[in-house]
Protein backbone atom coordinates (compact mmCIF):
# COMPACT_ATOMS: atom_id res chain seq x y z
CA UNK A 1 0.00 0.00 0.00
CA UNK A 2 3.07 2.25 0.05
CA UNK A 3 5.26 3.50 -2.75
CA UNK A 4 7.72 6.07 -3.97
CA UNK A 5 6.91 9.67 -3.19
CA UNK A 6 5.22 8.99 0.15
CA UNK A 7 5.33 11.96 2.53
CA UNK A 8 3.88 9.81 5.32
CA UNK A 9 4.11 6.06 5.79
CA UNK A 10 2.40 4.45 8.80
CA UNK A 11 3.08 0.77 9.46
CA UNK A 12 1.30 -1.49 11.98
CA UNK A 13 0.62 1.42 14.34
CA UNK A 14 -0.82 0.51 17.74
CA UNK A 15 -2.20 3.03 20.22
CA UNK A 16 -3.45 1.51 23.47
CA UNK A 17 -5.01 3.11 26.55
CA UNK A 18 -4.04 1.29 29.74
CA UNK A 19 -7.02 1.76 32.06
CA UNK A 20 -8.05 0.17 35.35
CA UNK A 21 -10.76 -1.80 33.55
CA UNK A 22 -8.53 -3.12 30.78
CA UNK A 23 -6.43 -2.19 27.74
CA UNK A 24 -8.36 -0.18 25.14
CA UNK A 25 -6.98 -0.97 21.69
CA UNK A 26 -8.02 2.36 20.12
CA UNK A 27 -5.75 1.97 17.07
CA UNK A 28 -4.64 -1.58 16.32
CA UNK A 29 -2.10 -2.40 13.59
CA UNK A 30 -3.09 0.43 11.24
CA UNK A 31 -1.07 0.93 8.04
CA UNK A 32 -1.52 3.73 5.51
CA UNK A 33 0.42 6.18 3.37
CA UNK A 34 0.00 9.72 2.02
CA UNK A 35 1.74 11.13 -1.06
CA UNK A 36 2.69 14.72 -1.85
CA UNK A 37 -0.35 16.98 -2.48
CA UNK A 38 -2.66 14.06 -1.70
CA UNK A 39 -5.68 14.22 0.61
CA UNK A 40 -6.42 11.05 2.57
CA UNK A 41 -9.90 10.99 4.08
CA UNK A 42 -10.39 8.88 7.20
CA UNK A 43 -14.02 7.96 7.91
CA UNK A 44 -15.89 5.86 10.42
CA UNK A 45 -18.31 5.94 13.32
CA UNK A 46 -17.59 7.87 16.52
CA UNK A 47 -15.14 5.93 18.68
CA UNK A 48 -13.53 4.02 15.81
CA UNK A 49 -10.08 5.54 16.46
CA UNK A 50 -9.95 8.32 13.83
CA UNK A 51 -8.93 11.18 16.14
CA UNK A 52 -6.63 8.94 18.20
CA UNK A 53 -4.81 8.08 14.98
CA UNK A 54 -4.44 11.78 14.16
CA UNK A 55 -3.04 12.61 17.59
CA UNK A 56 -0.67 9.64 17.43
CA UNK A 57 0.88 10.97 14.21
CA UNK A 58 1.96 14.08 16.16
CA UNK A 59 2.97 12.16 19.29
CA UNK A 60 0.19 13.82 21.30
CA UNK A 61 -1.47 10.79 22.90
CA UNK A 62 -2.48 11.76 26.48
CA UNK A 63 -1.99 9.38 29.43
CA UNK A 64 -2.93 6.63 30.08
CA UNK A 65 -2.53 6.09 26.34
CA UNK A 66 0.70 5.41 24.49
CA UNK A 67 2.01 4.15 21.18
CA UNK A 68 2.42 0.42 21.78
CA UNK A 69 4.03 -0.48 18.46
CA UNK A 70 4.54 0.30 14.80
CA UNK A 71 6.14 3.21 12.97
CA UNK A 72 5.19 6.68 11.71
CA UNK A 73 7.67 7.73 9.04
CA UNK A 74 7.34 11.37 7.97
CA UNK A 75 9.66 12.55 5.21
CA UNK A 76 12.11 9.74 6.04
CA UNK A 77 12.05 10.17 9.84
CA UNK A 78 10.32 7.72 12.20
CA UNK A 79 8.50 9.99 14.64
CA UNK A 80 7.94 7.16 17.14
CA UNK A 81 11.71 7.05 17.77
CA UNK A 82 12.05 10.75 18.63
CA UNK A 83 12.17 12.37 22.06
CA UNK A 84 9.58 14.94 23.10
CA UNK A 85 12.10 17.72 22.47
CA UNK A 86 12.78 16.47 18.94
CA UNK A 87 9.05 16.14 18.26
CA UNK A 88 8.47 19.78 19.27
CA UNK A 89 10.85 20.88 16.52
CA UNK A 90 8.85 18.91 13.93
CA UNK A 91 5.32 19.86 15.06
CA UNK A 92 3.99 22.86 13.10
CA UNK A 93 7.13 23.01 10.95
CA UNK A 94 6.76 19.62 9.18
CA UNK A 95 3.40 18.37 10.42
CA UNK A 96 0.56 20.39 11.92
CA UNK A 97 -3.02 19.84 13.00
CA UNK A 98 -6.32 21.64 12.59
CA UNK A 99 -7.90 20.63 15.86
CA UNK A 100 -11.56 19.81 16.36
CA UNK A 101 -13.45 22.76 17.87
CA UNK A 102 -11.62 26.06 17.36
CA UNK A 103 -13.03 27.60 20.57
CA UNK A 104 -11.28 24.88 22.60
CA UNK A 105 -7.98 25.41 20.79
CA UNK A 106 -7.59 29.18 21.02
CA UNK A 107 -6.58 30.63 24.40
CA UNK A 108 -9.27 33.14 25.47
CA UNK A 109 -6.83 35.42 27.35
CA UNK A 110 -4.49 36.12 24.43
CA UNK A 111 -5.12 37.98 21.19
CA UNK A 112 -5.16 36.14 17.87
CA UNK A 113 -1.94 37.87 16.87
CA UNK A 114 -0.15 36.79 20.04
CA UNK A 115 -1.13 33.15 19.61
CA UNK A 116 -0.35 32.97 15.90
CA UNK A 117 3.04 34.64 16.34
CA UNK A 118 4.28 32.07 18.85
CA UNK A 119 5.19 29.27 16.36
CA UNK A 120 7.12 31.74 14.20
CA UNK A 121 9.06 33.10 17.16
CA UNK A 122 9.86 29.63 18.53
CA UNK A 123 10.66 27.81 15.26
CA UNK A 124 11.99 30.62 13.07
CA UNK A 125 13.44 33.05 15.62
CA UNK A 126 11.34 35.96 14.31
CA UNK A 127 10.84 39.12 16.31
CA UNK A 128 7.28 39.93 17.36
CA UNK A 129 7.03 42.57 14.60
CA UNK A 130 8.34 40.20 11.90
CA UNK A 131 5.98 37.45 13.10
CA UNK A 132 2.95 39.75 12.98
CA UNK A 133 3.74 40.69 9.36
CA UNK A 134 3.76 36.99 8.40
CA UNK A 135 0.59 36.38 10.43
CA UNK A 136 -1.20 39.21 8.59
CA UNK A 137 -0.41 37.60 5.24
CA UNK A 138 -1.55 34.20 6.53
CA UNK A 139 -4.88 35.68 7.61
CA UNK A 140 -5.36 37.20 4.16
CA UNK A 141 -4.75 33.77 2.63
CA UNK A 142 -7.71 32.34 4.54
CA UNK A 143 -9.94 35.30 3.71
CA UNK A 144 -9.70 37.22 6.98
CA UNK A 145 -8.94 40.88 7.65
CA UNK A 146 -5.43 41.22 9.16
CA UNK A 147 -6.87 43.61 11.74
CA UNK A 148 -8.21 40.67 13.74
CA UNK A 149 -4.69 40.13 15.12
CA UNK A 150 -5.79 42.60 17.81
CA UNK A 151 -8.95 40.69 18.68
CA UNK A 152 -9.60 37.98 21.25
CA UNK A 153 -11.17 34.64 20.25
CA UNK A 154 -14.55 35.47 21.80
CA UNK A 155 -14.84 38.45 19.45
CA UNK A 156 -14.84 36.18 16.37
CA UNK A 157 -17.58 34.05 14.83
CA UNK A 158 -17.26 30.26 14.64
CA UNK A 159 -16.22 30.38 10.99
CA UNK A 160 -13.63 33.08 11.67
CA UNK A 161 -12.12 31.10 14.55
CA UNK A 162 -11.90 28.00 12.38
CA UNK A 163 -10.09 30.01 9.69
CA UNK A 164 -7.64 31.30 12.31
CA UNK A 165 -6.88 27.72 13.36
CA UNK A 166 -6.35 26.75 9.71
CA UNK A 167 -4.03 29.72 9.20
CA UNK A 168 -2.04 28.70 12.29
CA UNK A 169 -1.66 25.15 10.97
CA UNK A 170 -0.29 26.50 7.66
CA UNK A 171 2.00 29.24 8.97
CA UNK A 172 5.24 27.28 8.70
CA UNK A 173 4.24 25.57 5.43
CA UNK A 174 4.33 21.98 6.78
CA UNK A 175 4.46 19.00 4.44
CA UNK A 176 1.48 17.37 6.14
CA UNK A 177 -1.65 18.88 7.71
CA UNK A 178 -4.02 16.75 9.79
CA UNK A 179 -7.55 18.16 9.82
CA UNK A 180 -9.59 16.61 12.63
CA UNK A 181 -13.30 17.32 12.02
CA UNK A 182 -12.46 20.88 10.84
CA UNK A 183 -16.08 21.75 10.03
CA UNK A 184 -17.75 20.43 13.20
CA UNK A 185 -20.48 22.75 14.56
CA UNK A 186 -20.29 25.03 11.50
CA UNK A 187 -23.27 25.74 9.26
CA UNK A 188 -23.31 24.34 5.72
CA UNK A 189 -22.30 27.65 4.11
CA UNK A 190 -19.18 27.96 6.28
CA UNK A 191 -18.48 24.24 5.79
CA UNK A 192 -18.39 24.76 2.02
CA UNK A 193 -16.05 27.75 2.44
CA UNK A 194 -13.66 25.72 4.62
CA UNK A 195 -13.62 22.80 2.16
CA UNK A 196 -12.94 25.14 -0.78
CA UNK A 197 -10.17 26.81 1.22
CA UNK A 198 -8.48 23.47 1.97
CA UNK A 199 -8.72 22.51 -1.73
CA UNK A 200 -7.08 25.80 -2.70
CA UNK A 201 -4.26 25.30 -0.17
CA UNK A 202 -3.63 21.79 -1.45
CA UNK A 203 -3.36 22.98 -5.05
CA UNK A 204 -1.28 26.10 -4.40
CA UNK A 205 1.05 24.83 -1.67
CA UNK A 206 1.21 21.14 -2.70
CA UNK A 207 0.37 20.30 0.90
CA UNK A 208 -0.52 16.73 1.86
CA UNK A 209 -3.53 16.35 4.15
CA UNK A 210 -5.33 13.84 6.31
CA UNK A 211 -9.00 14.79 6.59
CA UNK A 212 -10.72 13.08 9.54
CA UNK A 213 -14.51 13.06 9.74
CA UNK A 214 -17.55 10.84 10.25
CA UNK A 215 -19.25 12.68 7.35
CA UNK A 216 -18.69 10.74 4.12
CA UNK A 217 -20.31 13.48 2.04
CA UNK A 218 -17.57 15.90 3.13
CA UNK A 219 -14.85 13.39 2.36
CA UNK A 220 -16.25 12.92 -1.15
CA UNK A 221 -15.70 16.65 -1.78
CA UNK A 222 -12.01 16.78 -0.90
CA UNK A 223 -10.32 13.36 -0.61
CA UNK A 224 -8.21 11.69 -3.29
CA UNK A 225 -8.09 8.49 -1.26
CA UNK A 226 -10.31 7.17 1.55
CA UNK A 227 -9.57 4.90 4.51
CA UNK A 228 -12.60 3.51 6.35
CA UNK A 229 -11.91 2.68 10.00
CA UNK A 230 -13.88 0.32 12.20
CA UNK A 231 -13.10 -0.55 15.83
CA UNK A 232 -9.49 0.63 15.63
CA UNK A 233 -8.66 -1.03 12.32
CA UNK A 234 -8.70 -0.13 8.62
CA UNK A 235 -11.61 -1.98 7.00
CA UNK A 236 -11.07 -0.63 3.49
CA UNK A 237 -8.79 1.84 1.74
CA UNK A 238 -8.63 2.98 -1.84
CA UNK A 239 -9.08 5.80 -4.36
CA UNK A 240 -12.06 8.00 -3.50
CA UNK A 241 -14.06 7.09 -6.63
CA UNK A 242 -13.66 3.35 -6.02
CA UNK A 243 -14.70 3.63 -2.38
CA UNK A 244 -17.83 5.62 -3.20
CA UNK A 245 -18.91 3.86 -6.40
CA UNK A 246 -17.61 0.35 -5.79
CA UNK A 247 -17.34 -0.25 -2.01
CA UNK A 248 -16.18 -3.76 -1.19
CA UNK A 249 -16.44 -4.02 2.61
CA UNK A 250 -19.92 -4.59 4.11
CA UNK A 251 -19.23 -1.84 6.64
CA UNK A 252 -18.39 0.70 3.91
CA UNK A 253 -21.50 -0.35 2.03
CA UNK A 254 -23.58 0.16 5.17
CA UNK A 255 -22.16 3.63 5.78
CA UNK A 256 -22.90 4.73 2.22
CA UNK A 257 -26.47 3.38 2.33
CA UNK A 258 -27.13 5.55 5.41
CA UNK A 259 -26.48 8.79 3.47
CA UNK A 260 -29.61 10.57 2.17
CA UNK A 261 -29.53 11.13 -1.62
CA UNK A 262 -31.64 13.77 -3.32
CA UNK A 263 -32.12 11.95 -6.63
CA UNK A 264 -32.39 8.41 -5.33
CA UNK A 265 -35.54 6.49 -4.43
CA UNK A 266 -33.50 3.92 -2.55
CA UNK A 267 -34.60 3.57 1.06
CA UNK A 268 -32.17 4.86 3.69
CA UNK A 269 -30.89 2.04 5.89
CA UNK A 270 -28.59 1.84 8.88
CA UNK A 271 -26.14 -0.62 10.35
CA UNK A 272 -27.77 -2.54 13.23
CA UNK A 273 -26.01 -2.92 16.55
CA UNK A 274 -23.13 -0.89 18.02
CA UNK A 275 -19.32 -0.99 17.69
CA UNK A 276 -17.57 -3.45 20.03
CA UNK A 277 -15.97 -2.65 23.37
CA UNK A 278 -12.31 -2.13 22.43
CA UNK A 279 -11.21 -3.52 25.79
CA UNK A 280 -12.63 -6.87 24.72
CA UNK A 281 -12.97 -6.86 20.91
CA UNK A 282 -14.48 -9.99 19.34
CA UNK A 283 -12.09 -12.58 17.91
CA UNK A 284 -11.71 -12.71 14.16
CA UNK A 285 -13.27 -9.84 12.19
CA UNK A 286 -14.42 -7.08 14.52
CA UNK A 287 -17.39 -6.29 12.29
CA UNK A 288 -18.83 -9.81 12.15
CA UNK A 289 -21.45 -9.33 14.95
CA UNK A 290 -23.07 -6.61 12.77
CA UNK A 291 -22.30 -8.01 9.32
CA UNK A 292 -25.13 -9.44 7.19
CA UNK A 293 -22.64 -11.67 5.34
CA UNK A 294 -20.77 -13.10 8.35
CA UNK A 295 -19.34 -16.60 7.88
CA UNK A 296 -17.82 -19.08 10.35
CA UNK A 297 -14.28 -18.03 9.45
CA UNK A 298 -15.14 -14.41 10.29
CA UNK A 299 -15.71 -15.45 13.92
CA UNK A 300 -12.41 -17.29 14.16
CA UNK A 301 -9.75 -15.50 12.10
CA UNK A 302 -8.96 -11.86 11.50
CA UNK A 303 -8.94 -10.95 7.78
CA UNK A 304 -5.84 -9.35 6.29
CA UNK A 305 -5.91 -6.60 3.62
CA UNK A 306 -6.61 -8.06 0.17
CA UNK A 307 -6.01 -6.15 -3.06
CA UNK A 308 -9.24 -5.80 -5.03
CA UNK A 309 -8.27 -3.02 -7.44
CA UNK A 310 -5.59 -0.47 -8.25
CA UNK A 311 -4.46 0.71 -4.79
CA UNK A 312 -7.77 -0.61 -3.41
CA UNK A 313 -7.54 -2.94 -0.40
CA UNK A 314 -10.22 -4.51 1.78
CA UNK A 315 -9.96 -6.58 4.98
CA UNK A 316 -12.84 -9.02 4.44
CA UNK A 317 -13.10 -12.81 4.11
CA UNK A 318 -15.69 -12.43 1.35
CA UNK A 319 -12.90 -11.45 -1.02
CA UNK A 320 -10.39 -14.01 0.21
CA UNK A 321 -12.90 -16.72 -0.69
CA UNK A 322 -13.33 -15.64 -4.32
Amino acid sequence: MSGAGDVLEVRDLKVYYYTLTGVVKAVDEVSLNVKEAEVLGIAGESGCGKSTLGYALLGLIPPPGRIAGGSVVLDGTDLTKLSEGELRKIRWSKVSMIFQGAMNVLNPVYTVGHQMSEPLIIHKGYTQKEALNVVSEALKQVGLNPEIVKRYPHELSGGMKQRVVIAMALLLKPKLVIADEPTTALDVVIQAQIINLLKKIKQEEKTSMIFITHDLSLISEIADKVAVMYAGKIAEVGPSEEIFYNPQHPYTQGLLKSIPRLRSKEKITWIPGVPPDLRRPPPGCRFYPRCPYAMDICRREEPKPIKVGDQHYVACWLHAKS
